[in-house]
């Protein structure tokens, strides 16, 4: 079973856990990551670009000029695509991107995410994520002090307000509960910071 440190808010490390093996400690499937992350994106897609084609742009009713004797090509039309100012050819319509996968495949997947970021050495153990206020220069005191860098995410056992507010305004964090983790948020982030608290709750979730 795979053991990592625990650090505390400073980044002193005050002892160690062992994860289980069924969720961080798996071989990774890396096609059923790539494929909840590219699941994940085409989900957030809006599919609201949308173009004129060529029976819906403005005028094009009448020749341009006459069919014979100007030497030019034939041409019945203006709005036809090969004209500035006319249609678009096969123009993009406003449409959902939405598909889904299985949950085996999704499950799968996600712990895969939380094996690789342990085989990384890029999971963080904290033994309790808690401030007393909501701070956003004490919460980048705490991320400095276990030794975050580039983008990371912040898993806590429940929903916190004051982590919430504190982290918000940091480019590159974002935080989370345990409940409601997904694939995307853990591969997109560099580090992978835990609140002790929240991994039972992760393996029960997730096992």
């Amino acid at each position: 079973m795979p053991e990592v440190k625990v650090h505390d808010m400073k980044g002193k490390v005050v002892g160690e856990v062992t994860l289980s093996e069924t969720v961080f400690g798996i071989e990774p499937n890396t096609k059923a990551v790539h494929a909840a992350v590219k699941n994940h994106l085409a989900n957030k897609r809006q599919g609201t670009q949308s173009a004129l084609t060529r029976a819906e742009v403005r005028g094009g009713g009448a020749k341009p000029y006459r069919q014979k004797g100007t030497g030019r090509a034939r041409q019945g039309s203006t709005s036809v695509p090969h004209y500035t100012h006319g249609g678009v050819a096969f123009a993009p319509k406003p449409r959902s991107y939405r598909y889904s996968l299985n949950k085996k495949l999704k499950r799968i997947a996600l712990k895969s995410a939380l094996s690789l970021k342990v085989n990384n050495d890029s999971l963080i153990v904290v033994d309790s994520i808690k401030l007393k206020e909501a701070k956003t220069k004490d919460f980048a005191k705490f991320l400095d002090a276990i030794g975050v860098e580039g983008k990371a995410l912040v898993v806590t056992p429940e929903l916190s307000e004051i982590i919430l507010k504190s982290s918000r305004n940091i480019p590159g964090v974002k935080t989370t509960f345990a409940s409601l983790l997904n694939t995307y948020d853990i591969m997109n982030a560099t580090t992978f910071v835990v609140d002790k608290a929240a991994l039972p709750v992760i393996e029960e979730v997730y096992a």
